[in-house]
């Protein structure tokens, strides 16, 4: 029988010229095929082919230098994008700015959710997901530049309900990451830090006709791998690749703790030590993050839960899960993130979407559709600006394309969202550890606009859909009601006029009384 294992080189050039290319990884190297990536990368520079690729992946891929989807940041070698989360690649960023590509985003839940059902062989993926959103085509259908042209998916009716049906298209080729292959070509995971979309991606291509490369560490011998160890079935397989320098992430070569293998403290590179290190150090300075964060924390066990089940997106909402893990409350909730883990210890920065000695992981699709029938009690996300309506912008700041990741699947789906984030930016100076907060300087891009460049989350839609909604600044509180945007809380120190709103494009409406903020959070 011929073999499926061949080099990388031999692998990329199973890639024709105008295929559509599904890719997986979740960031930093989380579950990234980098030596097939690279294969793709080397004969294209060599060749110029394959060329005009369409590359579709659910969530963030590289390291923002050179690795993941920095690889197909060519022009010619990609025609059209659909990413989840695009920050990774900063080059493939200015492709997009420059219109040198079409450039489109998806939720990253959507497009793991999609993937599966075109495997499946039915008519899209019908989803309340998107809905009043940049992917609905009244506001953008997930178009992020002037060369992209198309809806990604159309609106439709179901009893008399509102709905986004979101078309599918054949994948010619899967690039899947895993751990262990056996000589028949079975695929296991477990050396894996997440499962992600890697069976929806493989099932895509396999019943598009197309071909399945899977990069593995290790090759095993025959029945090596029991029944129940293998999540990719040797007859989905086309391709192996095996990469003997395979690591857990770009920063850690392996850590049996964040596959679930072992439980322990941290096997760290010199270079990931480091970063711990300038990270503990940022923390010593007590800052509007950690006021915010603190705040944020007092909404964790409002929600009628007695141990609810919450999600924390990046930025300050990383210091959420740091409070919560330093006081110890870990067994108070359900914690969960979208690449399908629950529990342990989240990794932030280049690691965020791995967590130490968690307690469960499933695949990324069933993990949004447990956010999508109602599974989520609370989020904890970043913006980047809100508005009147209580609509959230994160997919497109300063006209370059950010991407939603999974926000667009949590913070519609979630039964209360807390936004977390500064109310300006650029060149604000705050100063505060003594139980106040004091502006310095106010900065000099509002973030509170009258209405935002593109709809990630929309309000009217929250209203809907009867969400608790709060946006939680270091200045001010605020919450969305059916009246609009209402200020109902001011940090003790803060002028309300000066601080805040001459701070914002749009006059907010004022809860009567007005409370001021807990002075607890604000001392470092």
């Amino acid at each position: 029988m011929q073999t499926k294992f061949m080099t990388a080189k031999e692998a990329a050039q199973l890639i024709q010229d105008g295929d559509t290319v599904g890719l997986m990884g979740g960031g930093g190297g989380l579950m990234e095929a980098t030596h097939v990536f690279e294969a793709v990368q080397e004969r294209f520079l060599s060749t110029q082919t394959p060329e005009n690729l369409t590359v579709i992946h659910a969530l963030g891929i590289g390291d923002k230098k050179t690795k993941g989807m920095n690889c197909f940041a060519h022009e010619g070698l990609v025609r059209r994008v659909i990413g989840g989360h695009w920050v990774w690649s900063p080059a493939m960023q200015q492709l997009a700015l420059s219109n040198k590509i079409e450039a489109y985003i998806l939720p990253g839940g959507v497009s793991s959710q999609l993937l599966r059902e075109i495997g499946a062989g039915r008519p899209g993926l019908i989803s309340h997901v998107g809905l009043g959103t940049v992917c609905d085509p009244r506001h953008g259908g997930g178009r992020m530049n002037d060369a992209a042209q198309d809806d990604l998916a159309e609106v439709i009716q179901i009893d008399g309900r509102e709905y986004l049906r979101y078309k599918p298209f054949p994948v010619h080729v899967a690039i899947v990451r895993a751990s262990s292959a056996d000589e028949d070509g079975n695929i296991s995971f477990e050396h894996e830090a997440a499962n992600l979309d890697a069976q929806s991606l493989a099932l895509a291509a396999r019943n598009s006709g197309g071909k399945v490369i899977v990069q593995v560490k290790e090759r095993l011998p025959k029945g090596t791998l029991k029944a129940r160890e293998v999540r990719i079935p040797s007859a989905w397989v086309d391709a192996i690749v095996v990469d003997p320098q395979q690591s857990t992430s770009y920063a850690i070569p392996f850590d049996p703790a964040f596959s679930g293998e072992l439980t322990g403290p941290a096997r760290l590179s010199s270079e990931a030590q480091d970063h711990a290190r300038e990270v503990a150090a940022a923390q010593e300075a007590f800052s509007e993050r950690q006021a915010v964060a603190r705040r944020a924390y007092q909404e964790l066990f409002n929600t009628g839960k007695t141990r609810p089940v919450i999600n924390y997106g990046v930025g300050v909402p990383d210091a959420v899960a740091k409070l919560m893990a330093a006081r110890n409350e870990q067994h108070r909730i359900y914690q969960t993130i979208e690449h399908g883990t629950y529990g342990g210890t989240l990794m932030d920065g280049v690691l965020f979407g791995y967590a130490r000695n968690a307690t469960a992981m499933l695949d990324a699709a069933t993990q949004f559709d447990f956010y999508g029938g109602g599974g989520l009690d609370i989020a904890f996300l970043g913006f980047g600006e809100f508005d009147e309506e209580g609509s959230v912008n994160v997919s497109r700041l300063g006209g370059v394309t950010v991407g939603p990741g999974g926000f667009i699947d949590i913070a519609q789906n979630a039964k209360k969202v807390v936004f977390c984030g500064t109310l300006a930016a650029k060149g604000v100076q705050l100063k505060t550890g003594d139980g106040q907060m004091r502006v310095i300087a106010q900065g000099a891009v509002k973030k509170l606009v009258k209405k935002v460049d593109q709809i990630t989350f929309s309000g009217p839609q929250g209203l809907v859909r009867q969400q608790e909604v709060l946006y939680l600044t270091e200045r001010a509180s605020f919450r969305l009601t059916p009246k609009g945007i209402e200020l109902f809380e001011l940090a003790p120190g803060i002028d309300l006029q000066r601080d805040v709103l001459d701070q914002m494009a749009f006059v907010p409406l004022l809860a009567h009384p007005l409370k001021v903020m807990d002075g607890a959070c604000f001392k470092a």
